[in-house]
Parts: C-alpha cells; sequence; structure tokens
C-alpha cells in the first residue's frame, strides 16, 4: 500500500484493490481565505484525477471539498464512496457535479472490493463539521490505515472493530475562528488562542493513544492566509493570537509526551509506503529537505513569497462574487428566508434566548431569536453582534448558500462579539439554513434530552452520556479537585455542584457526590 500527500487533508491510496482518492483540494476556500499549506499546486493533479478508481470525499467544508478541482482533474463515471449522512446535502452537491456512480456506504460497515476492504464512519451531530463529518478505514490484505481527518468519533470500539491501523492520519489543528475575530483585547486573544490550542492538542493526543497505531502522520492544517487583511493569523499568529499549530510543531510535541509513537511529516508530495503491515518508506517527493526546512522553520518568509505570487487567486475569486445588494434588499431577503426557518426551530430560539446584532455594510439588522423576527436595529440589547461585509451575504443570497460556517464564518472576514459564553444553538442556526437541516436539527436535540442513565466519575455520579455530543464520560470525563468536570472530547467543561455548563450557554448536567463520598465527609 501506498499512501501520497496531496495537501491539508488530502491522501492518494493506492492498494491492491484499487486507488483511493481522498478529499482533493487547491482552493482558495471560504471566499478566497485559506490555501492548503504547503503549497500543493505543484503535484501531478492529472496523474492522480486519471489513477483513481475510488472518490471520498469525508464532508461538505470547502477545505475538503474542492468543486473546481474536481471538474477539472475526476472523471464523471469514477465510483464515490458516499458516507452515510442523514441529510442529503453533500451527494446532492456530488450529483449537480456529474458523478452519478455512487455507492452509498452503510455507517460502520466493510465495503469489499476483491481484497480491498473500506470502511466510513460518519457522525451526525450538528456540532459535526457541516451537520456532518467522517472518516475512512482501508485494508488491502498488505496494510491497513485509518484516515480519520476531522471526525472526532465517540465510539472508538466500534471504529476500531476494522482493525488497529498500521498508519494512522489525523487532524491535529482544527478549522475554526475563535478567537481571531472576536472584539477583544490582544492579551486576552493570545490567552484564549493558546487554551484552544492546548485543547487541540490535548484532543488529538487522546485519539492517538485510543487509537495506538505504531505510525502517526498529523494532517489536516494549518492554513495559509494569504490576504493582506488576514496574513497576521497564520501559524500562531503574528503576536501569538491564532490557533494553527503546524504538523512540525505537533510533530515536537508528541514526541515529547508520546514517544513510543512513530511520528512523520506528512505534506504534499510525502510517499507512504506500507508492506506485510509495516511502514518501510517515508519519502518527500515534491520538497527537498532544505524547502522544507524553510517552508517550517522560516515561515513567515515562505509565507510573505506565497502571499507575493498568488494575489491574483484572491482578486479571481472576489471577482465571483455577487453584486451587492442594497440594505433594502438584504433585510428583506434575510427575513423571507430566516424567519420561517426560527418559526420551526423551537429549540434552537430558546438556546439562543436573545437577539442577535447584524451590520452588513449600511444595514443595521437584529435577528430576535425569541420572537422568530428579522428586523432593523432598534436600540435591543443583544447577546452577539456581527460586523459582516455585504459583499459576502449578498453572494450567500445568490447561492442560497445553507451553512454560513462553511462560507462566511471559516473566511474569517468579518468580525463579532458576545456579552457572553459562547452559544453553540446561534453557531447551529447559522448552518442550518434549510428546512431540512432544521428540522433534523430539532429532532436531534429532542432526542437528546432522554440521558437516564447514570454512571461514576470519580467521587461524582453523573449522567453517562455528555450534553454536548453524548460522548460516553466514564471514558472522557476527568473530575477535578473542585468539581469541575472536563470531557476530553471537546473540553467542554461542567460545574457538577450546580450542574452548570461552564463553556456554553444550556447543556446542564445532570450529577451528584456518590453516596459513599457524602458518608466519608461526614465522618471526616
Amino acid at each position: 500500500m501506498r499512501i501520497t500527500g496531496l495537501g491539508h487533508a488530502g491522501m492518494f491510496i493506492e492498494t491492491v484493490g484499487g486507488n483511493i482518492i481522498c478529499d482533493p483540494v487547491l482552493g482558495p476556500s471560504f471566499f478566497g481565505s485559506w490555501f492548503p499549506f504547503p503549497d500543493n499546486r505543484g503535484l501531478d493533479w492529472e496523474k492522480f484525477g486519471r489513477d483513481a478508481d475510488f472518490l471520498y470525499i469525508s464532508h461538505r467544508h470547502r477545505d475538503h471539498f474542492d468543486p473546481k478541482l474536481l471538474e477539472r482533474y475526476i472523471r464523471k463515471d469514477i465510483e464515490v464512496l458516499l458516507p452515510e449522512y442523514p441529510i442529503d446535502d453533500l451527494e446532492r452537491d456530488i450529483r449537480a457535479l456529474g458523478y452519478t456512480n455512487i455507492t452509498y456506504a452503510p455507517a460502520g460497515q466493510v465495503i469489499e472490493r476483491g481484497d480491498l476492504k473500506i470502511m466510513i464512519t460518519p457522525l451526525r451531530a450538528p456540532s459535526d463539521g457541516p451537520i456532518g463529518d467522517s472518516s475512512l478505514s482501508v485494508d488491502d490484505g498488505t496494510a491497513s490505515v485509518l484516515n480519520q481527518n476531522d471526525s472526532h468519533p465517540l465510539d472508538l470500539e466500534k471504529l476500531l472493530s476494522f482493525g488497529t491501523p498500521d498508519a494512522y492520519f489525523t487532524q491535529v489543528s482544527g478549522a475554526i475562528w475563535w478567537p481571531m475575530v472576536y472584539d477583544l483585547p490582544m492579551d486576552a486573544k493570545q490567552n484564549f488562542a493558546k487554551l484552544k490550542r492546548d485543547a487541540q492538542n490535548k484532543r488529538a493526543m487522546y485519539y492517538i493513544e485510543k487509537v495506538d497505531a505504531p505510525h502517526v502522520f498529523p494532517m489536516a492544517g494549518p492554513p495559509m492566509f494569504l490576504r493582506d487583511d488576514l496574513f497576521d493569523f497564520n501559524g500562531l499568529g503574528r503576536n501569538g493570537e491564532s490557533i494553527f499549530t503546524d504538523q512540525k510543531q505537533f510533530l515536537a510535541h508528541m514526541k515529547e509526551l508520546a514517544p513510543q509513537y512513530d511520528g512523520r511529516l506528512f505534506v504534499p508530495g510525502t510517499v507512504v509506503t506500507l508492506e506485510n503491515r509495516e511502514l518501510v518508506a517515508v519519502e518527500q517527493t515534491l520538497y527537498t529537505p532544505s524547502e522544507l526546512e524553510h517552508i517550517f522553520d522560516e515561515k513567515w518568509d515562505y509565507l510573505e513569497e506565497q502571499r507575493a505570487s498568488r494575489q491574483q487567486e484572491i482578486r479571481d475569486e472576489e471577482a465571483e462574487r455577487a453584486p451587492v445588494l442594497s440594505s433594502e434588499e438584504i433585510l428583506a431577503e434575510l427575513k423571507a428566508w430566516w424567519e420561517p426557518l426560527m418559526k420551526k426551530s423551537r429549540t434552537i430560539r430558546l438556546g439562543v434566548g436573545g437577539c442577535v446584532r447584524f451590520h452588513i455594510g449600511d444595514l443595521d439588522m437584529v435577528v430576535d431569536f425569541p420572537r422568530a423576527k428579522v428586523r432593523e436595529y432598534a436600540g435591543e440589547d443583544c447577546i452577539y453582534w456581527y460586523t459582516i461585509p455585504a459583499d459576502l451575504v449578498s453572494t450567500n443570497i445568490r447561492d442560497r448558500e445553507i451553512d454560513w460556517s462553511n462560507s462566511i464564518f471559516l473566511s474569517m472576514q468579518f468580525s463579532v462579539g458576545r456579552s457572553g459564553k459562547f452559544n453553540e444553538f446561534l453557531t447551529t442556526f447559522l448552518k442550518c439554513l434549510s428546512v431540512d437541516r432544521i428540522e433534523y436539527v430539532e429532532n436531534w436535540y429532542s432526542e437528546q434530552t432522554d440521558q437516564t442513565e447514570d454512571a461514576e466519575v470519580g467521587d461524582w455520579v453523573v449522567q453517562r452520556r455528555c450534553p454536548h455530543l453524548r460522548a460516553d464520560l466514564t471514558k472522557t470525563g476527568k473530575v477535578d479537585e473542585d468539581g469541575i468536570l472536563t470531557c476530553s472530547m471537546h473540553d467542554w467543561k461542567w460545574d457538577l455542584k450546580t450542574g452548570k455548563c461552564l463553556t456554553t450557554t444550556g447543556h446542564e448536567i445532570r450529577a451528584e457526590r456518590c453516596a459513599v463520598t457524602e458518608d466519608a465527609l461526614k465522618l471526616g
């Protein structure tokens, strides 16, 4: 088996039963903001497209799903491996490009193509990517790999029922806009960014140790930001206010914490060869050792070179945006679009619980979630306030973009402030701007309310399933001496004395001290 890095989360897996091209992306993505790091344009895309037998797209995020690349390089009769998602947005996107040879992969079931075995493990919660994310397991009899991609699976036993992989490829630097675009003092951004990086590192190490593969290849980030207004957000940030740990930095972190694992650099052109369940070679075919040293050890110089040479790509993307609508047109369009969705989303409206203000060009607008109304701002107190360029909103209106996290927010071409904690319900609404998505999410939230099983975690009895994404807290939860529970899956925290979530609005937890602990306290 041979695995070639295509950049970001992309890879080309050559097996005895056929070749799988996974998440190929050239970009730039998200309104021209994200470029793969390092530059992957020097790869032989014609060859990869010609030699691929299967196409796997893990999810709809545009740093994984690049329609222009697919149109240009991937033939229309290729067999597409489609994750089993509860809504068909990804399938519709793929069919709209002309792909019809689609294999529906039932969750956790093995697909066989001769000696080749494939399993796709989808996630389906509102917080999983753009409502859906997945991982790919591959075994051809000579070797096995797990391409976990961006996914954060809860049921590792089911995932690993496929077998312990010989090589493990996983995200270590997640895609998010917190805290970079927030209205915060620089010292607060620096502190929050460090906490976010630490949480990402902790989560990545959790999976590395649970999967327990001998060879680990960090991937799926970071991006390059080559727009002038975003350039300082590259890597850890010009001032330490950003969150994008690179592959080499994470490898150093992993070596310090878990030297028993063989961590390897995986960038565009990296070729990993496995034979008889053993790693026999890792070669860099696109970049020389001195070039890689320049990319990672003189990163800002490399980024400046990329910025200077790629401005035309940014201008080309800007030219594709919609003409800017007037303030009156934007208000009317969003009112007609969003109000019916809010009326269908009682759980989300209650979860948001207040008004959200949007400055869009000259428009000053409020979205009143309790009343399910969109109107001009009239001085109301607001829990969040966004400032978004009118051309981005006009383009999303033209394209009927149902997921603003997969467009405007990940572009980071906006700013935001908030009066309290992170509100997951607001973010969920803004990536569920279709009837199908709203109805699915409302039903999903309803199903999560029945969490009757309890379990002991430390000196506490708590509901067994995490209120966030239903992780098993006996495996992912840890309680400190102050009674603060942390779920290692996403680093969310609860004060077990009150049941309140310390990370976001809502998501209370049921908890009480173990009886034996109370008795011991009384005796003391």
